[in-house]
């Protein structure tokens, strides 16, 4: 189970009724941060959310309404003598700008490890969660993330009693181990169906529309895209600034063919979404509008 929870829906600056874009991924004890811009602290403790149980923050890009609240989250975690390392993962140049930043939270009691995106298209595991880390198109370099959760084949019980194996192995080989009985090697591969369907989760802000956020996002259950402007006339101004219409958002969610859309990162000028969202609906009719504090838990889907 994936359990999502978008802190903040703001672009550009924090508003009295809107904290700025963040979200929460969390997994089996593990907390992930994707971006953290200037008042995601408070964003999270109305939801009753602590800063100390993140294992790993990603950043998109490095745009102050999206990495400014850091120092402040790292100042925190050390008052409350966080001891484990902090993994931070983020463009080029990552280290350099963390390190400006803590010229305000230079003491940590805790390690601060940096992975440094390259290329256009980067994987990498961490906490038994997948993550594709895919470039998009702003006006500096900029990511976009998908967090995929894997399902593994069902046990066939059928197979492992006509191999003659202990039923005291299986739950090895359902983990994925090998395992040696009476001189037999047995591999996962005897006993385990096909690979089932998992969880992804697709999130891009800051970007113009571009084919890597539809490869990145196929299949997603949940797609968490930006919509900076609901009024078509803002085109060129979206154009002009590399951010996207709702419209737009939704048609990368048809191409994409996802199960939902949740729009984000927000005008401040935009001061309620919904007036808009019929013509979204219109290309991709399972869209909604962002809120702060808006979550889903994520579920396997039923056989």
């Amino acid at each position: 189970m994936l359990d999502i929870c978008l802190l903040g829906t703001g672009g550009m600056m924090p508003l009295p009724y809107r904290w700025l874009t963040s979200l929460m991924v969390r997994y089996n004890g593990h907390s992930i941060l994707i971006d953290c811009g200037e008042g995601t602290q408070i964003a999270m403790r109305e939801k009753g959310l602590s800063p100390n149980p993140i294992d790993m923050i990603l950043f998109t890009h490095y745009h102050a309404d999206h990495i400014s609240g850091l120092p402040g989250m790292l100042l925190t975690m050390g008052n409350a003598e966080r001891k484990e390392p902090l993994m931070l993962v983020g463009p080029s140049g990552l280290e350099r700008v963390v390190s400006a930043l803590r010229v305000i939270a230079p003491e940590l009691p805790f390690e601060i490890q940096y992975k440094e995106l390259q290329s256009p298209l980067e994987e990498f595991e961490y906490a038994g969660l997948k993550f594709t880390a895919f470039k998009v198109n702003h006006n500096v370099i900029c990511y976009g993330y998908s967090v995929s959760l894997d399902r593994i084949g069902r046990f066939q019980v059928e197979k492992a009693k006509a191999l003659g194996l202990d039923v005291r192995y299986w739950n090895k080989l359902q983990k994925g181990e090998t395992v040696e009985d009476n001189g037999k090697v047995y591999t996962p591969d005897m006993v385990i169906g096909p690979a089932r369907k998992g969880l992804k989760v697709t999130y891009c802000t800051d970007t113009r529309p571009t084919e890597s956020i539809v490869r990145a996002a196929q299949g997603s259950d949940l797609f968490i895209c930006e919509g900076m402007y609901g009024e078509a006339d803002k085109k060129d101004k979206a154009k002009d600034h590399k951010h996207m219409l709702f419209t737009e958002a939704a048609k990368l969610a048809k191409d994409a063919e996802v199960k939902e859309l949740w729009l984000t990162h927000f005008s401040p000028s935009l001061k309620r979404p919904e007036p808009f969202m019929d013509d979204v609906k219109a290309i991709f009719p399972n869209s909604h509008p962002g809120k702060d504090g808006r979550s889903v838990e994520l579920d396997f889907p039923e056989e």
